[in-house]
């Protein structure tokens, strides 16, 4: 009580991280089925698209084929986690919406990990859907496809931590749809192509893009011996880049929310 009598009404106590990391995920996750899902069709046709395409310069069964096939299944992670999120954090940035959220008892951490998580597991479908095609496309055997299920969260962290950083550093919300955009142009171009294709200055950038890895392992699960220990090796790196691609969303997140 204060001296007038009125009571005093404060915040309530802040949530646990991991159960606000939850709540911010379920909440995410029932707004992408529902705003999203004509996007992911999109994203799964411009897929298998590019790889009926292809089909017409890279014989099936060889290497070239399993990196076209890899790297279009890739590609839906990118063009949801990395080039969505990057226009979903920048126009919620320029509207004013992460004001709402810092009035909320959740963590910082909570909100951008979260958010990410939900729109990496949405392409779960199309990148299911997009590698099943591509094996029968290009004869390549299905016994490796379900390292696609390890490769979707992993890559998925990297590009959604990095679309999620750049939607909210760019200074304005045009300017993190163009990062989105050219970030899911390099994922086509560095990814989908045949790494052997590449002339040296692209192999070094391709080395930069953190699904990249994710693309070489579903690549090497798709050969008829796949080397197991070049799998785990990539996904290792893979999951490494996310860590540090997540902490960067939430670093970005923090200081976009304190201004």
């Amino acid at each position: 009580m204060v001296g007038g009598g009125e009571a005093v009404v404060g915040l309530g106590p802040r949530v646990a991280v991991w159960g606000a990391l939850g709540a911010v995920y379920r909440a995410q996750l029932s707004r992408a089925r529902v705003a999203r899902i004509p996007l992911l069709f999109v994203a799964t046709f411009q897929s298998v698209g590019i790889m009926v395409l292809m089909r017409g310069v890279v014989d099936g069964g060889g290497e070239e084929a399993r990196a076209v096939v890899a790297g279009s299944a890739v590609l839906v992670v990118a063009f949801v986690a990395l080039n969505l999120l990057a226009q979903y954090f920048g126009h919620l940035r320029a509207a004013g919406g992460l004001d709402h959220y810092a009035t909320l008892p959740v963590p910082g951490a909570a909100v951008a990990l979260g958010t990410a998580a939900a729109y990496a597991s949405f392409t779960v479908p199309g990148v299911l859907v997009t590698a099943v095609v591509g094996a029968l496309l290009y004869q390549l055997p299905l016994g490796g496809l379900w390292v696609a299920l390890a490769v979707v969260p992993l890559a998925g962290a990297a590009l959604a931590g990095l679309g999620a950083a750049l939607g909210l550093l760019a200074p304005r919300a045009e300017l993190a749809t163009l990062c989105g955009q050219l970030g899911m142009s390099a994922a086509l171009l560095l990814g989908v192509l045949p790494e052997s294709r590449l002339p040296e200055l692209a192999r070094w950038l391709r080395e930069l893009l953190p699904s990249s890895y994710g693309v070489d392992a579903l690549a090497v699960a798709l050969d008829p011996r796949p080397d197991w220990g070049s799998v785990v090796a990539n996904l290792t790196v893979c999951a490494a880049i996310g860590a540090v691609a997540l902490a960067l969303a939430t670093w970005a997140y923090r200081r976009a929310a304190v201004r």
